[in-house]
């Protein structure tokens, strides 16, 4: 049946370019004289007719599309009225023996012709277009480059378009005024609000705005929201390229969300890949936590530099399996190792049984609230097997440590913030103290030249227990969507950007002119307001903030705090180097005194004696203000 309409409609086609091709001989003898009879004589025509049959077969002028006709199909237009011309002046000279009315008539037979084949095909075209414009949603493009032409493409190819574009935004000011397939570049993305406003006016206001650049920088598309979101319009993207590919037979126009992650859309540092490489490239590397968000990241990152071997290690069996799973063949050789990181002699033996060149420690409990109902195990993953890490680290070779730490440790409410800048502590004169022995080989002290590594970091989008997660969710569920207080705000960072400059920390901090016991700092930007969030998600899921969905404020949890920091005021930042790295001026104790200190708490926290653990806690950080109940933390840090 499908076979049997296609050959109608080439025969229709057929039927429709001989009746055109028949009309230009007339057509062309009236504009060569107007006075005399155009349909006289009538033989010339039907061997008219047969030239263009004939020229046209290359240019496959009985198989297009009327309804899709693009600048190609008229190309093909052109080209086979040439030949028809040239076919039918030299059949009529050759063939017949009769010379043509005058030495412009093949001029304007070709040109009677062309305009004939063509201008039905373009007509046709729009007319569709407008017939489909009345049924369809009206949307507003972002970005005036491929994307947008390769949309519009896919749009045209639709028998009942979903969409008709009133017009687009470029993401520069240079566009304005050009057009895009007929389409308006109405301005910049930065005029927006007026933009929308003046659709408003002229009863023209788009039910969305689609984005067709991939990567449109974070400020820029929050203002973009926000001018969206003052005239109630939503914000999607536009299909991946491959689905709008009609070349290969894709046309799918099914817009897909915003991720909240293009919020925070940045410039990307530039990052120092071959000195990546020359770390990574041979060399054993474990990683710790390997199956948790920044651990997985660490594993995917790592494993496309060459390592000799790779060791995930983690103590949740369904964690490791996930990302062996995904890694599948093609990351090269690695070992599974399923460990406690608070078992100090399993994870001595791991490290004796691979001799890590690198140690990736990323393991920890990081969910404040839990680890505020139990206290005791936050101490004894975060700090005390910290130590375990570190020490079975040294002692087997390693090259160097990273500890991946948070600005929870930064004048810490919590206790998870304070173990963690306990183990800050410890790494820090681990490292002074490996430094100060370099050069003494006869101290028989192991490995004395590994770097320990501090890098610290704010929230990561999308890590477990995170907000971001909870609040998709919430939103699941219809809302509402929770939040403690309305002045709490978190930095943010996505996890990819975050593990890149791990790594590129890693890198500095093996250069042994690097400030012994110095912390890395990542830089992350502006906090951003847990509200403003809550309403950036409702309004990317298609929804009014308050209207459709409820935003509620619970209050500050046990250990929580309305500010995070990234620097403690005694450890002032200083430049790197490198774009998106800082460091923090060392701040450190001596690593017998921490030792003590950790071996205290780790008696105190396996006898159940949580006050004196805390009470421990407390004398080796003493910007520790615990906000055991929720109330303290409304006060900055």
């Amino acid at each position: 049946m499908a076979t049997h309409r296609s050959a109608l409609r080439i025969a229709l086609n057929i039927g429709l370019d001989s009746a055109l091709a028949a009309a230009a001989v007339p057509l062309s003898r009236w504009l060569m004289d107007p006075q005399s009879d155009p349909l006289q004589p009538a033989w010339p025509i039907a061997w008219a007719v047969a030239a263009l049959l004939i020229g046209g077969l290359p240019f496959r002028l009985s198989t297009q599309y009327w309804r899709f006709a693009t600048i190609a199909d008229l190309v093909s237009v052109a080209a086979a009225s040439v030949a028809a011309t040239a076919l039918y002046v030299i059949g009529l000279v050759a063939g017949f023996g009769a010379a043509p009315p005058s030495p412009a008539y093949p001029a304007l037979h070709l040109m009677s012709l062309a305009l004939l084949l063509s201008l039905p095909r373009v007509a046709y075209r729009m007319m569709q277009g407008e017939q489909a414009n009345d049924a369809s949603q009206p949307v507003l493009l972002v970005g005036a480059g491929e994307g947008a032409d390769l949309f519009l493409t896919a749009l045209a190819t639709e028998r009942s378009p979903p969409f008709h574009v009133v017009g687009l935004l470029s993401l520069g000011q240079a566009q304005t005024g050009r057009r895009i397939h007929g389409m308006p570049i109405l301005g910049a993305v930065d005029e927006a609000g007026a933009i929308l406003a003046g659709l408003r006016a002229a009863d023209r206001l788009p039910a969305s705005l689609v984005l067709t650049e991939a990567d449109i920088p974070g400020p820029v598309l929050a203002g973009l929201m926000q001018a969206a979101d003052a005239e109630g319009l939503r914000v999607a993207r536009a299909p991946r390229p491959t689905a709008l590919d009609t070349a290969h037979g894709g046309s799918h126009l099914d817009l897909r969300p915003v991720a909240i992650e293009d919020l925070l859309n940045r410039a990307q540092w530039k990052l120092d890949r071959d000195g990546m490489a020359r770390l990574i490239a041979g060399k054993c590397v474990l990683i710790t936590g390997a199956g948790g968000t920044i651990g997985s990241e660490l594993v995917r990152q790592v494993a496309a530099l060459a390592p000799r071997l790779l060791v995930l290690l983690d103590n949740g069996e369904y964690a490791l399996w996930q990302i062996e799973q995904e890694l599948g063949h093609a990351a090269g050789d690695r070992r599974i190792v399923i460990a406690d990181i608070r078992d100090a002699g399993r994870i001595q033996a791991v490290m004796d049984d691979y001799r890590p060149d690198l140690v990736f420690h990323a393991a920890a409990l990081k969910h404040v609230p839990m680890v505020e109902g139990n206290p005791t195990e936050g101490l004894l993953t975060n700090a005390i097997g910290t130590r375990n890490v570190a020490d079975a680290a040294r002692a087997s070779g390693a090259q160097a440590m990273v500890l991946i730490s948070t600005d929870k440790a930064v004048n810490p409410t919590s206790v998870m913030g304070a173990a963690k800048r306990l183990a800050e502590m410890y790494c820090q004169s681990l490292d002074i103290d490996a430094r100060a022995h370099l050069g003494q080989p006869n101290l028989n002290l192991p490995a004395p030249g590994m770097r320990c590594i501090t890098v610290r970091f704010g929230n990561v989008l999308g890590s477990t227990g995170s907000v971001v997660p909870l609040f998709q969710r919430q939103l699941a569920q219809g809302g509402p969507l929770t939040v403690t207080h309305p002045d709490m705000e978190r930095y943010f960072m996505t996890v990819r950007e975050a593990v890149g400059l791990v790594l590129q920390a890693s890198v500095v901090g093996c250069d042994r002119h690097i400030s012994d016991g110095g912390i890395f700092v990542l830089d992350m930007g502006e906090p951003v307001k847990i509200v403003d969030l809550a309403h950036q998600m409702i309004r990317l899921a298609g929804l009014r903030p308050d209207a459709d969905i409820k935003v509620v404020f619970t209050g500050l949890r046990p250990g929580e705090k309305l500010f995070e920091e990234m620097f403690h005021g005694r450890e002032p930042p200083t430049p790197t180097d490198f774009p998106g790295l800082m460091m923090a001026t060392p701040r450190t104790a001596d690593p017998a005194i921490v030792g003590r200190a950790i071996d205290e708490i780790a008696a105190a926290c396996r006898a159940g004696q949580e006050g004196a653990a805390l009470a421990m806690l407390g004398r080796m950080v003493p910007e520790f203000d615990h906000n055991a109940d929720g109330t303290a933390g409304l006060a900055r840090g």
